[in-house]
């Protein structure tokens, strides 16, 4: 069985194989082991602490295999974005250039550098082992921030997004990041993809370019894939827009893949999430649920058909092996949604 559970110290070595693993252009885990350490001690700090608001807070989470104990996957969360480092987007915007006397009309569009984003929440981290991209495992690992979300709203802003990978060429480079590293940054992509990894962003407002940007003047190559995402985030992406997540024009400044925001609240997943007593028993679901428990720090969640909910009684029905697994007992409250596709 898959669970997912809060990460701990215990789990540097499969993180770090995770890292190397989900290879370059994720960010959010780069191969650098004080880096990997730093965020799993920030998220054991994280699920410990007490709060009243979103913070500096992040919530990293391990998808472990309990019949071999191996860490196959991995998703997080950051309560609170941009408030210790900053967060950069460019934003794009149209604007009007106009002569009555000529008759001439024009539409340009631009690119700004902006940190609007700045006190978002943030889903993030997402990266699953490819033997394990079946049987509703990655919709679960998306999925399955919007119950601990849902659990603990007052953890998090109404403002949710999630920055998706930007197009690639046949070499895995960004047709966008070109012009940048000619024009402005004069670093490779590995470079700059690692210093962004590793917290290390200053050179963003140091060589950035600080005026808009008309994007007709862009190479064509780099123009095309503004607000594209990479084929492989294609799925991803659809997953984000079913729970209601839409793209405002914000990209990704070295990629140009598209941000998406949703309101918290109006996630679909987390609307539509029921909280309700359990109820042990001997079932077989028509539907495939992903359940939770309520705790913080001994948070577990996991996705079966051995599950059942009963209407009527306004309990959630569970095998005694599936409620152990979620060290659920008789009476104890849990979280679920239906994961079959819609």
């Amino acid at each position: 069985m898959l669970v997912i559970r809060p990460i701990t110290a215990a789990d540097f070595a499969a993180l770090k194989q995770i890292a190397i693993e989900s290879g370059a252009g994720f960010t959010s885990l780069p191969v650098n082991d004080a880096r990997l350490q730093q965020k799993i001690a920030h998220a054991e700090h994280s699920f410990a602490a007490r709060v009243e608001g979103p913070g500096d807070q992040g919530y990293l989470f391990v998808l472990e295999d309990t019949q071999t104990g191996e860490i196959v996957g991995t998703t997080g969360i950051e309560a609170a974005v941009g408030l210790s480092t900053p967060l950069y987007h460019f934003q794009q915007n149209t604007v009007i250039h106009h002569s009555a006397e000529l008759n001439v009309f024009n539409q340009l569009k631009t690119l700004t550098l902006c940190n609007d984003y700045t006190g978002a929440s943030e889903i993030c981290t997402l990266f699953l082992r490819e033997s394990y991209r079946r049987n509703h495992a990655g919709r679960f690992l998306s999925k399955v921030r919007f119950l601990f979300m849902a659990e603990y709203p007052e953890r998090f802003s109404d403002r949710v997004i999630a920055e998706m990978r930007g197009a690639a060429d046949s070499d895995g480079q960004p047709p966008f990041w070109h012009w940048l590293q000619k024009l402005f940054l004069t670093i490779d992509f590995p470079t700059a993809d690692h210093l962004i990894g590793i917290g290390k962003k200053a050179f963003i407002a140091e060589l950035m370019p600080r005026h808009p940007i008309y994007v007709g003047l862009l190479p064509e190559c780099a123009q095309q894939v503004i607000g594209q995402v990479h084929q492989n985030t294609k799925p991803a992406l659809k997953m984000l827009e079913n729970e209601g997540f839409a793209h405002r024009g914000y990209i990704d400044l070295f990629d140009a893949g598209p941000t998406v925001e949703a309101r918290l609240s109006q996630i679909k997943s987390v609307a539509a999430s029921k909280k309700v007593p359990v109820k042990i028993a001997e079932v077989q679901g028509e539907q495939t649920l992903a359940v939770a428990n309520t705790e913080l720090q001994g948070f577990r969640a996991s996705f079966s058909k051995n599950a059942k909910f009963d209407a009527d009684q306004q309990q959630l029905l569970l095998t005694s092996e599936f409620a152990d697994t979620l060290r659920l007992r008789d009476g104890d409250l849990a979280r679920f949604i239906v994961l079959d596709k819609a």
